[in-house]
């Protein structure tokens, strides 16, 4: 593994997880691997799960951790002839060369503006410090993709599963603020790798770039959809063909105890509750977002092993 953009970076999912779950196990096994290596983390977005578990993948492995509080403090350049006579103040030619100087590995969270499609599928920050770095560079979700959440929810559903092709489905969810596609896009994607059973449910208009859904099965009845499901992935996006919009909020749509059935639930967190899950189910024993939190450090461990291995 040269680079961790997206999970199309990973070659081997299986062995993958079973390293991921391996770490889980003996965290500090390879304490000695990421001696006098530095993690340089940018978080352009803010970030709690992200943050933390990727820090403390780090330093399990022994490697030292910068992070760089971006936001709108430092602004970056990032097409090529601009005159930069106006807001922004270094190009990232220089920048992504200088960062590679301090940093064995770059970590970068970049979130899409939902305004124009275009422009955020063209993932201008992640694909500008790839283009630029010397070092290798992890998605820590970008503007159309969650990697490192993806690679969790693959382990966690790998250690709870009971069926050899267990039903997942990935629901949509009331919200009241515009979110972007990427941890969906992403979970959709890991699913199509593994041996599972995936469907995907939501109002009419909430379709998905069909670049990434593919051939999944998309049905408009939650309900039906729900039927007979192992997990069920809860989680709300804004509409993709009418980029960024909210087209419905109906409560309707809230996960509830009665529509989730036997199914283990399924978040990435944070979570809004009684809006998108019902109390009821955040609080039973079905909830595994919490172990999907844990999971996020196995995650960002097995891909930062995998990059250390291969300086």
């Amino acid at each position: 593994m040269k680079n961790y953009t997206s999970i199309n970076d990973i070659s081997n999912l299986s062995e993958t997880i079973k390293d991921a779950i391996l770490l889980k196990m003996n965290p500090f096994g390879y304490s000695e691997i990421g001696k006098h290596k530095t993690l340089v983390m940018l978080f352009f977005n803010s970030s709690l799960r992200t943050r933390l578990s990727t820090e403390k993948a780090a330093k399990n492995l022994g490697m030292e951790v910068m992070v760089l509080n971006v936001n709108d403090v430092w602004n970056l350049e990032f097409e090529d002839g601009t005159v930069m006579n106006m807001d922004t103040t270094e190009h990232i030619k220089e920048a992504a060369k200088v960062i590679s100087q301090y940093a064995d590995i770059i970590a970068i969270r970049a979130f899409p503006k939902l305004k124009n499609r275009e422009a955020d599928e063209s993932e201008i920050a992640m694909t500008s410090f790839k283009k630029y770095a010397t070092v290798p560079i992890i998605n820590m979700e970008s503007a159309t993709a969650h990697p490192l959440q993806a690679l969790a929810d693959a382990i966690t559903i790998s250690e709870l599963t009971e069926h050899k092709k267990p039903k997942v489905v990935l629901s949509w969810a009331p919200h009241p603020k515009a979110l972007p596609h990427a941890v969906a896009n992403s979970f959709v994607e890991m699913m199509q790798y593994l041996e599972v059973d995936v469907t995907i449910t939501h109002p009419e208009g909430y379709e998905l770039d069909p670049k990434i859904t593919k051939n999944t099965p998309i049905h408009y009845n939650q309900e039906e959809a729900l039927k007979d499901a192992d997990f069920i992935y809860v989680k709300n996006w804004s509409s993709y063909n009418n980029y960024g919009q909210i087209l419905n909020t109906d409560e309707k749509w809230t996960m509830t105890k009665a529509k989730l059935g036997k199914a283990k639930l399924m978040h990435c967190l944070p979570v809004r509750r009684n809006v998108v899950v019902e109390d009821a189910i955040l609080d039973s024993a079905q909830s595994v977002v919490i172990r999907q939190a844990n999971n996020r450090t196995f995650a960002a461990q097995v891909v930062l092993k995998k990059l250390l291995e291969n300086l």
